[in-house]
């Protein structure tokens, strides 16, 4: 019983007992790990940035909040708008097919029908010469000539006409869009056999086809395409170039109206 006054009998300690035997496979008793009684140094202060504050904002907090910033990107996180300065003096490049569906906005805005300009080429020359009098004698004087053209959006296709002197031969082609300060040649391939009853005796003459490509930035109006005939057999060299003119395409344009049913599809597919 307490009575305000401390006791003054000794405090009797009990020494812990020994450890008990440890045997193989027995694992040690469990209890708090141990502490050491040193303190482990203090770590640096880490100063961390705000991810809701933008470089300049962490920077100087002191300053004025800049207003909100929009920036289009596509999905490969490239810019979709571009700004370009222009001098008086120079004109923007506008690309052909932003110009036409600006003008066919323009034309459906008036209550116009839309008209569109399509390029094509128009040879100078009879495109079917193999079907005219007098083209058996012509082969037989030349020992080549051009047969038929035939113009289309994959350029120009046509037949070429030969005497078979040899087995051994090659037909090739020389084509020019620059007047002739560069030129290409081209191989033609061998079609068919046919026999030329057009005259006293018959002849064996062979067929091949050609194809000359037209690049798009080609068809423009005026553009001219000029190209020559090149036969050669028994190491000889006969050519047909149009008794020395050349045969020669020149682009031309025309419009196309556009149906009424077909206008929204128009547009799409400028």
């Amino acid at each position: 019983m307490y009575d305000g006054q401390m006791s003054t009998a000794p405090v009797r300690i009990r020494p812990p007992g020994p450890p008990p035997p440890r045997g193989p496979g027995i694992p040690p008793p469990a209890g708090p790990p141990c502490s050491s009684p040193v303190s482990p140094p203090p770590k640096p202060a880490m100063r961390r940035r705000s991810r809701s504050l933008s470089a300049p904002a962490a920077r100087g907090r002191g300053r004025a909040p800049r207003g909100p910033h929009v920036r289009f990107m596509d999905s490969m996180g490239l810019e979709l708008e571009e700004v370009r300065l222009f001098r008086s003096s120079e004109n923007p490049l506008i690309p052909p097919h932003v110009t036409c569906r600006l003008l066919m906005g323009s034309e459906l805005a008036s209550g116009r029908a839309p008209e569109l300009a399509l390029p094509y080429f128009k040879p100078c020359f009879c495109d079917n010469m193999a079907a005219g009098p007098g083209f058996g004698a012509r082969l037989r004087g030349r020992g080549v000539s051009l047969g038929a053209v035939v113009c289309s959006d994959a350029g120009i296709t046509g037949s070429v006409h030969v005497l078979n002197l040899a087995f051994e031969k090659e037909v090739t082609l020389a084509y020019s869009f620059t007047n002739w300060r560069s030129h290409t040649n081209t191989g033609a391939l061998w079609v068919s056999s046919e026999v030329l009853k057009d005259g006293p005796e018959e002849s064996e003459t062979d067929v091949f086809h050609f194809w000359l490509p037209v690049p798009p930035f080609i068809l423009q109006p005026g553009a001219v395409l000029e190209f020559a005939v090149c036969y050669k057999v028994n190491g000889r060299s006969y050519w047909d170039n149009n008794d020395g003119m050349n045969y020669r395409l020149s682009c031309h344009s025309y419009k196309l109206t556009v149906p009424k049913e077909c206008e929204d599809s128009l547009l799409h597919f400028i």
